[in-house]
């Protein structure tokens, strides 16, 4: 499946009432937000290195505005040029265009690519990265021990194999995973009746009562000696063939937290030893129904949004901060995200193996393009050179 392919689900009137919702274009005559979005997408994309000058030096190449046409909705009405902004024009208008736009199109390609996936029902993932910059170049953030630098937080839900919600966090008290992670479930309605995987940095049993109370299931690791009221045994079942854990001991009933006060929801708590490792581990959830080995393996796949931050920071450069402004911060995390969401869509659907392979392909294929669009331009034809396009 061609990436023009891919990006052509993405709906035309999607663009246009986000427009008006958001209110985003008002007096805004060449960077519009799709034309933002397009220009962030494609710069991102073609660059290792993004900046505000290497997108000001994308906007008036031949490539972005191949890309600008190949992707362009068919319109009545007229708008100027934007090839001729610099790159302060392009760093005003990423600081002060409504964020909200931005993660309303990222929720919405999500929803289109999540379905186009079949991957509505599968499980959800959830953890933190922390990004750093110097602290003589970056006055807003928080601490987190090295005090020569401050530190952003992003906190990632990821559903099936895509992103489904991101936030981020620049105040003091979101270091602590326990706020973090607990208002990123708390903020999104997509995990009702749905299971999410996070690791132990949340251990809250107010958060887990609230998660219970919402109708969302959780699944964690809690500490070897949790302190568990017993109302319910449960009988270990057999060990499956390809598991990497030993159940001990299947247990239900109430939590306490530090105050000794107990939960108001009955929980499950799971104790086993790795085998490779000889380590006891435990697992807390409020999924009382499912077997054991069930949750250890559910628990195991949340290693799937490490490889995720693995690759947004490796291929998409999330630790390099194109804005140092909070509004532009959110805008380029929420650009990384429908990015990430594109190039995994792409990586699925032509059955490429690894992230970075993956993004090399589509690079390769979109420059393919480019060139078969000049060859057009200048009255030849692409198809007598047919053998260079082959495979793409």
């Amino acid at each position: 499946m061609k990436f023009t392919e891919i990006i052509e689900l993405i709906p035309e009137k999607l663009f246009d009432e986000l427009s008006v919702e958001t209110e985003i274009d008002t007096q805004v005559k060449k960077l519009t937000g799709e034309t933002m979005f397009k220009l962030i997408l494609f710069s991102m994309l073609s660059s290792d290195k993004l900046s505000l000058r290497v997108m000001e030096m994308f906007l008036s190449s031949a490539s972005f505005k191949y890309f600008n046409r190949r992707t362009r909705r068919a319109r009545n009405k007229k708008t100027k040029s934007p090839f001729d902004c610099r790159f302060n024009s392009i760093r005003d208008r990423i600081c002060t265009m409504d964020v909200d736009y931005f993660e309303r199109l990222f929720e919405a390609i999500f929803t289109i690519y999540n379905k186009e996936l079949k991957e509505e029902s599968e499980l959800s993932k959830l953890d933190s990265t922390f990004i750093s910059l110097a602290a003589s170049l970056f006055n807003i953030g928080m601490e987190n021990g090295d005090k020569s630098k401050r530190f952003v937080k992003y906190s990632i839900i990821l559903k099936g194999s895509l992103p489904c919600k991101a936030k981020v966090f620049f105040e003091q008290s979101y270091v602590s995973e326990e706020l973090a992670l607990a208002e990123a479930i708390n903020d999104t309605e997509l995990l009702i009746d749905d299971i999410i995987v996070f690791d132990r940095g949340m251990q809250s049993r107010n958060s887990f009562d609230r998660f219970t109370g919402d109708n969302k299931y959780f699944v964690t690791r809690g500490k070897v000696g949790i302190d568990c009221r017993l109302s319910e045994q449960i009988e270990v079942v057999g060990k499956p063939a390809n598991s990497t854990v030993t159940i001990t001991n299947d247990e239900i009933g109430f939590l306490f937290n530090r105050q000794k006060k107990m939960t108001a929801h009955r929980y499950r708590v799971i104790k086993g030893v790795i085998d490779a490792s000889g380590e006891e581990i435990c697992f807390v959830t409020n999924l009382l129904n499912e077997d054991a080995y069930t949750i250890a393996r559910l628990y195991k796949d949340r290693w799937e949004i490490e490889l995720f931050f693995k690759f947004i920071k490796q291929h998409l450069n999330t630790k390099h901060l194109v804005s140092r402004d909070e509004n532009g911060i959110k805008v380029m995390l929420y650009m990384t995200m429908i990015l990430a969401t594109l190039i995994i869509v792409y990586k699925k659907k032509n059955k490429i193996k690894g992230f970075k392979m993956a993004k090399l392909a589509l690079e390769i294929e979109l420059d393919n393009e480019i060139m078969k669009e000049i060859v057009k331009l200048c009255g030849g034809d692409p198809k007598k050179a047919a053998y260079l396009w082959r495979g793409t």
